[in-house]
């Protein structure tokens, strides 16, 4: 599975922090997230990928109080056991919760290579979102 994973920090805007392996992951995102408006959750399929949105479980907010969303867009191959919002939450954020909690709340966004490294450090494996 590749993931395309977009959210924002505390102080930081909206950023894509891993790519899913797309030099440009927009369009990708674009695509899978076409129609969804600013629903606070999605599940939602755009041909063989899977969108989802929700927001952050910890329940962190930015300067402006705004709720923290999480956007993914997942690439197959998907386990078969992602066949909800919950189930999808149920096997990434364990994955991706203690990098973002080590990037949230810092006045800058991090890098790509950056997120990739501290899932790499808590044994999630690939780069730059192949898992």
């Amino acid at each position: 599975m590749r993931l395309i994973w977009a959210t924002r920090g505390r102080a930081w805007g909206f950023r894509f922090l891993l790519s899913g392996g797309f030099e440009d992951p927009l369009a990708e995102y674009e695509a899978a997230f076409a129609g969804t408006g600013e629903s606070e959750t999605v599940f939602t399929t755009y041909g063989s990928a899977l969108a989802l949105r929700f927001p952050d479980p910890e329940g962190r907010v930015d300067t402006a109080g705004r709720a923290i969303p999480h956007d993914l867009v997942l690439v197959p191959p998907i386990p078969s056991d992602v066949d909800s919002l919950e189930a999808a939450k149920a096997e990434l954020w364990p994955k991706l919760a203690a990098a973002y909690a080590a990037v949230w709340d810092r006045p800058r966004a991090p890098g790509r290579d950056e997120v990739t490294a501290l899932l790499a450090a808590i044994g999630v494996e690939g780069t730059d979102g192949s898992w």
